[in-house]
């Protein structure tokens, strides 16, 4: 590889010195930005699939050639009947007005004065002209079939209350481990980190067997009273965050007279918004999104499903209609996106901040 060389001419040396830095800053951002959209690019093609089968025809999905993009063929009226346009290879765009095995009978439609003439060729070998035509059918026939207003109304409440009991009992623990002296801290918090490799389904037989007991299967109890006695991935993250908060501010607000719970509610709360947040938005999601539990506990109880247990009852039905399945799917992640769309500022500050010092 031949090696960039300073020009001899002692005018333009010092111009290739001032100059070569910048543009060498330029490309190494030009890089990054490059390497960082391909990336962006590749994890949300799924995304960009789902979204786009939502917004096609069932028949755009089984037809030959057809593309990516929500799309309908063109047709030219001639005579008033509709004709598929077609790509012909060096003639353009032409009708088809009667299709034969190795000629067909056809229209142009930049030159009408020809008439119907005859062309040789396979028919099937041209390309379909295509127009961009979404269509919200998917959307209103899913919405019709599937109880959505149920399952959304489900789904927040579980949601909203299993959040509040995770952001009561994780603040509370994460505040203990941080503040507070006690006997054996560290090996508690080691074992309580300990079961975030614990896999849920080596746990759902016992727990199950122990709600039955109970006379909790088919209700909602099973999978919000747990949120209140925190969890171990949510109280590492808050209680990464508490320890960035400096003592002094505790130890100010106990000269005025705060007690340990008065400090927590005025001085760590009001500090940690940043962290609260990005933990009320994951646990959020991660109930949003669960399926394994309330399938379990809830099995046969229809009217208490969540919306991933909802509208996975209706995967057979659709299975052969994917654009319903697509505009289910679309509808199901609504509201985690937009939740997450006005609250990111906060969530990405929680997350950037979580465990550096201030």
């Amino acid at each position: 590889m031949a090696k960039t060389s300073i020009p001899s001419d002692s005018s333009a040396a010092p111009v290739y010195r001032r100059f070569w830095p910048i543009v060498r800053e330029l490309l190494a951002k030009l890089g990054v930005t490059g390497l960082g959209l391909l990336v962006l690019a590749v994890f949300l093609l799924p995304l960009g699939y789902v979204l786009a089968t939502a917004f096609k025809q069932d028949s755009q999905l089984t037809t030959p050639g057809a593309p990516l993009w929500p799309a309908v063929p063109m047709t030219y009226n001639y005579e008033g009947q509709d004709y598929p346009l077609y790509d012909v290879p060096d003639m353009g765009q032409l009708a088809l007005v009667k299709p034969f095995r190795e000629d067909s009978d056809v229209f142009d439609p930049a030159h009408p004065e020809k008439g119907v003439f005859n062309v040789k060729g396979r028919w099937r070998t041209w390309q379909a002209v295509y127009r961009f035509s979404p269509t919200t059918e998917n959307f209103t026939t899913a919405w019709k079939q599937v109880n959505f207003l149920r399952l959304f109304r489900n789904s927040l409440l579980l949601a909203g209350i299993s959040t509040i009991g995770t952001l009561i009992s994780c603040i509370l623990v994460a505040y203990g481990f941080t503040r507070f002296e006690l006997p054996g801290k560290n090996i508690l918090f080691v074992i309580l980190i300990s079961t975030i490799v614990l896999p849920p389904q080596a746990t759902i037989v016992p727990l199950y067997i122990l709600f039955s007991k109970l006379h909790w299967t088919g209700t909602w109890l099973p999978l919000l009273v747990p949120a209140f006695f925190a969890n171990a991935y949510d109280t590492f993250l808050l209680r990464q965050y508490f320890m960035s908060i400096p003592k002094e501010l505790d130890e100010a607000a106990m000269l005025d007279g705060a007690n340990p719970l008065r400090t927590l509610i005025s001085i760590i709360i009001p500090q940690a918004i940043p962290a609260i947040t990005a933990v009320a938005i994951f646990h959020f999601f991660f109930v949003w999104n669960q399926y394994f539990e309330p399938l379990v506990y809830l099995l046969g109880k229809e009217e208490l499903y969540p919306i991933s247990v909802g509208i996975g009852a209706f995967v057979t039905t659709f299975g052969n209609y994917p654009g319903r399945s697509a505009a289910t799917a679309t509808l199901a992640m609504l509201l985690p996106a937009v939740m997450f769309f006005l609250a990111q500022r906060q969530f990405m500050q929680g997350i950037v901040m979580t465990g550096v010092e201030k």
